[in-house]
């Protein structure tokens, strides 16, 4: 597969032969993944969604009636490879720029051309943004006249939740379409057809284990190829060497090469996934499952969470859902925390598996959570009452003349250790915001305090139904 001879986008210059010259070094130099990179949407692998038979982003770039667009999903996905292709497919100029390298500057200057093009040759222009989520509020800003106007359609592509990275006016004026991660089959179909191209063989264990590791990223299939590649040739080479001839045999890639290629195998999440991810540990540590825990957790450190973000996290979970159906959660998660700043990772991912795995297999009680909710909500949304009389500060002097303190009972004067005494405010006595469960230890504390409060008609926040 040939490229087409550099040139600038847009450029309507023809060819000489300085790029003829670069366009056929390319073949040979240039990394697979740009030697393989699709010349037609029918030789996209994968996003049958979008670009399949009647699929809605394939119509509309058939027409040629596409709007402002956001491209967005993880790496290795399509999205640069998909909007170079509009390119062929529209009577629209394209230009292309990555947020990386360019400011309002350029940005201002992309739309005075894309202006001129327009009134002096009549045609619009495509302007493709990639990373755009690294463009700030000002940079964002800058693009919007140009796109309300139509000078530009803009097609931005980024690996980021565009709902996190891209301001909400520019949003609202784009089309999102969401590329999904390579299916397996997608991806071994991939490989097969760079091996075809390279004159490499690969046995089905090797591509099954390219296919495990390259986790739906076509990038990273064929640049672990790359490498896989040349370890194969190195080895026929020398196999040749000693053979004394060719041996006319294609290279073989094995399950080694593949494990070789990617042993610096980087993990990483973006601001998206960092949600989700700690999102799915506290759902499996709530759920009681401790080996999901145990994975997110290490998903979570594996691609360099901040251990303490992690901690306090968990110090939440053990009083938002543990609470006291196990009283001792709260300082095993705290513990863990405070062993994170003590001893640092990566042995403190013990203390914080330890941590998990207990807050996972106790028993689940989220009615301390639920009474400090309720408490907050009468704070905020009803009248305050005043302070009783006999709560009131008595140490100080004159405060008895003021009924400061007048009738307060001692608790511990009584031999159970309490006293039926009001405690709330006019207006809200009789409120109850904690109403325990019949999970773990809470049982017992409920009955005891069942029996203190008589279980007279109070009345209740409902906090229980939650």
């Amino acid at each position: 597969m040939t490229p087409s001879p550099p040139s600038r986008a847009g450029s309507s210059r023809p060819p000489d032969l300085f790029d003829v010259a670069a366009a056929d070094e390319l073949t040979v130099r240039a990394p697979l993944a740009a030697r393989l990179r699709p010349t037609r949407l029918d030789e996209v692998v994968g996003q049958r969604h979008l670009l399949g038979p009647g699929a809605p982003l394939r119509a509309l770039v058939e027409d040629d009636r596409l709007s402002s667009a956001v491209f967005f999903g993880p790496p290795g996905t399509g999205k640069t490879t998909v909007a170079r292709l509009l390119a062929a497919h529209t009577a629209r100029r394209f230009r292309a720029l990555s947020a990386v390298d360019v400011g309002v500057k350029d940005v201002r200057s992309e739309l005075d051309d894309a202006r001129r093009a327009l009134g002096a040759e009549g045609r619009g222009t495509i302007l493709f943004l990639d990373e755009v989520h690294r463009f700030n509020k000002a940079q964002q800003d800058a693009l919007l006249h140009g796109v309300e106007e139509g000078v530009v359609v803009l097609i931005g592509a980024t690996t980021e939740n565009p709902f996190f990275a891209l301001n909400a006016p520019l949003l609202s004026r784009s089309t999102l379409w969401r590329f999904e991660a390579l299916t397996a089959a997608d991806l071994r179909e991939l490989a097969e057809r760079a091996l075809r191209v390279e004159g490499f063989d690969a046995g089905p264990d090797a591509i099954s284990r390219l296919v495990d590791l390259a986790e739906g990223d076509a990038r990273a299939v064929l640049t672990t190829l790359e490498v896989a590649m040349a370890l194969a040739r190195g080895r026929a080479r020398s196999k040749q060497a000693q053979a004394g001839a060719a041996s006319g045999v294609l290279p073989t890639i094995t399950t080694e090469d593949i494990e070789g290629a990617r042993e610096t195998r980087a993990f990483r999440h973006g601001r998206e996934e960092h949600y989700d991810l700690i999102s799915a540990l506290i759902k499996s540590v709530r759920g009681s499952d401790p080996d999901a825990g145990l994975y997110w957790m290490a998903r979570l450190l594996e691609a360099g969470e901040d251990p303490r973000y992690v901690a306090r996290r968990l110090v939440i979970l053990a009083s938002e859902d543990v609470g006291m159906a196990d009283p001792h959660a709260l300082g095993i998660a705290t513990a863990a925390a405070q062993a994170v700043e003590f001893v640092g990772l990566p042995e403190a991912g013990l203390n914080l598996a330890q941590a998990v795995v207990h807050l996972a297999l106790a028993p689940k009680s989220n009615r301390v959570a639920l009474g400090w909710w309720a408490a907050q909500g009468d704070v905020r949304e009803r009248p305050l009452g005043a302070v009783p009389p006999q709560l009131r500060d008595a140490s100080y002097r004159g405060a008895g003349a003021l009924g400061h303190g007048v009738g307060y009972e001692y608790p511990h004067d009584d031999p159970r250790g309490f006293v039926e005494a009001v405690y709330l405010p006019e207006g809200l006595t009789g409120r109850r915001y904690y109403e325990p469960s019949e999970h773990g230890a809470e049982k017992a504390l409920a009955e005891r305090w069942r029996a203190r409060r008589g279980d007279q008609g109070s009345e209740s926040t409902d906090n229980h139904r939650a």
